[in-house]
């Protein structure tokens, strides 16, 4: 990136994204000045900061370009000059919705948390504002090493979300949770090293995302260098066989903890394999997409039956979750522009719906101080709107046409079957499709155990039913269900030009090696892009953002032949002629 055109934008455009990844730190600290026994207050702060929040992330909505795949609403500044580390934002069609996501699910989850936290409240809210500013701050990283700070940040306050507001066995799962993560980040810390050691010495230092795309490394070193990224984005996910932090984690964190690290912190390692992984070790991921498509397909498999062998509704839900992230990486692996948006929806989908079921475990667990299914049984007689509710987010989990799980797991199986590639993916397909059945046995089956049945438990007769705060809290996610599932376009036109640009990086690295240009609103165009090949040098000529008019264009070629110095002089063609 041009550091003069790069100025000029983040000097004239205004700072969506530094706003809304620091204004929930800011927040934090404004908490801090608020005495603890003001807990009321204390709530009602954070969760009006929150939707401050969300409604300042909507002007980043507004303001993305439908149609331009490049990164948009971008801001550059020095920040480590030596090393060449610089503070650069962006976000383009994949990391848009993310973002949205996460600012989102944070109101939602600190008003579904308002009865449910009753020690440190003061502690909690401000680790949950710092929390967020790390998510949306990883989401919009554009300098690897900002991303790292970012990722790691995230760990602390999910790890005291866990720690210090768990349940009984909160120590083991947030160590076993805090090992695991930690040992791929500091390998993935690693390999961001030897990438930056790997620049050409002439070139100026450089942490940039876009200055990695490309870079000229050996088969081996990219097979090595995607292992380190891969194996901590496959914990994080996470994929088989690196998810056994993630039952005990979901099950002894908070609801609040659950929700976010099902709705947001999970999609953090599927985002780095489109973000990081798969674009900058390209011929590495030629080689890999069997072991990530096999992993992918086994995880949708084992985790609907570890899922169907649960008699916790929680442990359950969390099972689901390894199920239904194969799902994501599934059609990732794809590298088709199906596939991958398929994918990228369900990163979405699973955010809302699985969100969803753990606030509603939530609810009843505050109400019964257990989840195990034998505790219950006729609950509609009792509870019927949560139990309308509780039906409405299992039909979406299960993908039921009209619901948002639908859309994802259709594109999902149509781009992974018909997939061109090295790779049959068919037979993944049709094995992962027995996922999908499983998923609906479990969860009906669950619902069934659950809901139905006589009411016999006496504890279970003077339940109540959902009050006001609770519908509050449920029916955004149940708005977002239908919208999502009935009306996707709106989300797939903005993901499809960054989604076609991340394939042909992934497909064709050397012709896709550009600088952006930015603006006010984000990247125009490109500069060009040189490649050495048989015959003399291959210039690829920037192609101009231009709209609506018809097929999509492709960069012109012009073939610089290598020729010697005196043959010049004898030939009539200029110095940048073809022949």
């Amino acid at each position: 990136m041009d550091a003069n055109v790069a100025a000029q934008a983040t000097a004239t455009a205004f700072p969506w994204l530094s706003l809304i990844t620091f204004l929930p730190l800011l927040g934090a600290l404004a908490l801090t000045s608020v005495p603890r026994v003001h807990e009321t207050l204390l709530k009602g702060l954070a969760l009006g900061w929150s939707i401050v929040v969300f409604l300042i992330s909507l002007g980043v909505y507004t303001s993305f370009e439908k149609g331009n795949p490049d990164f948009q609403l971008t801001e550059t500044h020095e920040w480590i000059t030596s090393f060449g580390i610089k503070y650069a934002v962006g976000v383009d069609g994949i990391s848009l919705f993310l973002v949205l996501l996460s600012t989102f699910l944070t109101p939602i989850i600190l008003l579904g948390s308002w009865t449910a936290i009753e020690k440190r409240v003061k502690e909690f809210l401000i680790c949950f504002l710092v929390l967020e500013t790390a998510m949306i701050g990883a989401l919009v990283a554009l300098d690897i090493f900002l991303f790292y700070v970012f990722w790691e940040l995230m760990l602390i306050p999910m790890y005291l979300l866990i720690g210090v507001w768990g349940g009984s066995n909160r120590i083991a799962a947030t160590i076993k949770f805090f090992l695991m993560t930690a040992v791929g980040s500091l390998l993935m810390l690693v390999a961001i090293f030897y990438l930056y050691f790997k620049r050409p010495g002439d070139a100026p230092p450089s942490m940039l995302l876009s200055d990695y795309i490309g870079l000229d490394l050996t088969k081996t070193e990219q097979l090595w260098l995607f292992a380190a990224f891969a194996l901590a984005f496959a914990i994080k996910v996470p994929m088989v066989p690196f998810h056994t932090w993630l039952p005990r984690a979901h099950t002894e964190a908070p609801t609040a903890g659950s929700v976010v690290l099902a709705g947001v912190l999970l999609k953090m390692g599927t985002y780095g394999f489109v973000r990081f992984a798969m674009p900058l070790f390209p011929e590495a991921v030629t080689e890999a997409i069997p072991y990530i498509a096999g992993l992918a397909t086994f995880g949708i498999v084992y985790g609907a039956l570890l899922a169907l062998a649960q008699n916790d509704v929680k442990k359950l839900v969390a099972y689901s979750s390894v199920s239904h992230l194969g799902f994501v990486m599934l059609g990732l692996a794809s590298l088709s522009v199906a596939g991958v948006q398929g994918g990228m929806l369900q990163m979405l989908n699973h955010g809302i719906s699985t969100g969803a079921l753990f606030l509603l475990v939530g609810v009843i667990y505050e109400r019964r101080h257990t989840r195990q299914m034998a505790d219950f049984g006729g609950i509609t007689k009792v509870m019927p709107w949560f139990a309308v509710m509780f039906m409405v987010v299992t039909l979406s989990s299960i993908g039921l046409p009209g619901t948002n799980g639908f859309v994802g797991e259709f594109l999902v199986f149509v781009g992974a079957f018909t997939a061109k590639g090295d790779f049959d993916l068919r037979w993944h397909v049709a094995v992962a499709a027995t996922g999908v059945i499983l998923g609906a046995f479990y969860m009906l089956w669950m619902f069934q155990r659950v809901m139905f049945g006589p009411l016999t438990n006496e504890k279970n007769k003077t339940l109540k039913d959902l009050n006001l705060r609770e519908w509050v809290v449920m029916l955004p996610l149940i708005v977002a269900i239908f919208v999502m599932g009935v009306k996707p376009q709106f989300m797939l036109e903005r993901m499809e030009p960054s989604v076609e640009k991340f394939i042909a990086q992934v497909k064709s690295p050397k012709a896709t090696t550009t600088t952006a240009t930015t603006t006010g609103r984000g990247t125009i165009g490109s500069t060009a892009s040189t490649t050495a090949t048989g015959s003399g040098t291959r210039t690829t000529l920037p192609v101009p953002n231009l709209k609506n008019l018809g097929a999509p264009i492709k960069p012109v070629q012009v073939i610089k032949p290598n020729l010697p110095a005196d043959d010049h002089a004898g030939h009539g063609h200029g110095p940048g002629e073809a022949h």
